[in-house]
């Protein structure tokens, strides 16, 4: 993929983003981090029970089991969310022209559902994958060998 000299990368998964921008050419680029955010650990145990909820028909005499709430899920859309309003507001101010984004195939849907047209209009390419544990030297090898 061409990665055009000031494009900005934002490297995301529901817990960690690296942004990143490419201060070389389009032939040799050179990421380098503009900002760098890790959605803090929370301890929800007090929050859960250990057995799923029950709900008891009003007629009849059967019952239900309900799904437990996935509550790091939650936080994970509500990290890609914020991810996304950054974009958003870096966008109102100008801060990029073309934008690349990088996340796994889950994250990427989720942010898809909060881009704003401004975003949208300055997105030239998505990457199904999740890099956040690579080095931005890697990443960016990884970039330019996408089709």
């Amino acid at each position: 993929m061409i990665l055009p000299y000031n494009s900005v990368v934002l490297v995301a998964d529901g817990r960690k983003m690296l942004l990143l921008r490419n201060m070389g050419d389009a032939q040799y680029p050179q990421l380098e981090v503009m900002n760098a955010a890790q959605q803090p650990v929370r301890y929800d145990r007090d929050m859960k029970r250990d057995a799923p909820g029950r709900a008891f028909a009003s007629v009849g005499g059967s019952r239900s089991a309900m799904e437990e709430t996935d509550f790091q899920q939650q936080e994970e859309d509500r990290f890609a969310a914020d991810a996304a309003a950054m974009l958003e507001r870096m966008a109102m101010e100008g801060e990029y022209d073309r934008l690349i984004v990088v996340a796994p195939p889950r994250t990427l849907g989720e942010l898809r559902k909060h881009y704003h047209r401004e975003v949208t209009d300055r997105l030239k390419g998505e990457i199904a994958k999740d890099l956040t544990g690579h080095p931005v030297g890697a990443i960016s090898r990884i970039i330019a060998e996408m089709d």
